[in-house]
């Protein structure tokens, strides 16, 4: 049997980057998968965001694992949208034993010159769209009184502060303490609760020019090259980036049986970046 055989997972932000890697990841264990993304840009936003072919594509991997997959366009800042999706999603497999909520957004800008706009998208999609994923789900899963397990993506920004991202690094934190709290009121149903906190991950979201204009503001327009080696040295371990798969990795020992008393805690997969000194 493979890890998550039986299990069906919903994960937001499904399209493409880590979201499309957890959902193959637990595919290629057994999970059934449900999932949603954007899949238009938010105006704020500097990189190009999600489509709906990414979401189409995911589709097509996960059932190229056999697994099947509910998949739909939906907006975590909509809580209307969401609980469709969990519907639908509960409608085909009868129940969610896992939550993935990943679905975020980076943008750039010192704390006193962040637009209003840009301060409000971050808090709502990375921090109160977590909520709303969550919330749309948890009752289902205690009326099923199968247990589960639900994952919330951070970040090193979780962790500790960077300039220039003072909305991000909240909405990263303020993660962490929703999980906390939810380990506390959701353990008397084995439901388990934790966060992953990244280090940079070769996704769209720092794969652009704004991010690579973070660590060289020297450039007018900087290319991955010129931004590389500015990235290897936030690491303790002489690389610049993980794999989007090394943080699905983590997420499935989280969700499995193998962490089946874990909860309430923060999983850095960060290279060493939040030790090195």
């Amino acid at each position: 049997m493979a890890r998550l055989d039986g299990k069906v997972a919903l994960i937001s932000g499904g399209a493409r980057g880590q979201g499309r890697s957890h959902a193959l990841r637990l595919a290629e264990e057994g999970a059934d998968i449900v999932t949603f993304d954007l899949c238009e840009q938010v105006e704020s936003v500097p990189y190009a965001m999600s489509t709906e072919e990414d979401l189409n594509e995911t589709v097509r991997l996960v059932e190229d694992l056999d697994q099947r997959i509910v998949a739909r366009k939906a907006d975590v800042r909509d809580p209307g949208q969401v609980e469709t999706v969990v519907e639908e999603g509960l409608g085909e497999f009868g129940h969610i034993d896992i939550v993935l909520a990943n679905a975020g957004i980076f943008t750039l800008g010192a704390a006193h010159e962040l637009s209003r706009q840009s301060w409000d998208d971050i808090i709502d999609i990375n921090l109160t769209g977590v909520w709303r994923t969550c919330k749309a789900v948890i009752p289902h899963m205690i009326e099923a009184g199968r247990g589960g397990s639900i994952v919330i993506t951070s970040s090193t920004a979780g962790i500790k502060g960077f300039g220039n991202t003072a909305h991000y690094t909240a909405s990263k934190h303020a993660v962490v303490g929703l999980a906390r709290t939810m380990a506390n009121e959701l353990a008397p149903h084995m439901i388990r609760v934790n966060t992953v906190h990244p280090t940079a991950v070769d996704t769209p979201m720092i794969q652009n020019e704004m991010t690579y204009s973070l660590f060289r503001p020297d450039l007018e327009h900087p290319t991955q090259a010129d931004a590389m080696e500015a990235f290897r040295t936030i690491n303790a371990l002489p690389i610049p980036w993980v794999e989007a798969r090394d943080i699905s990795n983590a997420v499935l020992w989280l969700v499995s049986e193998e962490a089946r008393y874990v909860t309430g805690i923060m999983v850095p997969v960060d290279a060493g970046m939040t030790q090195k000194v």
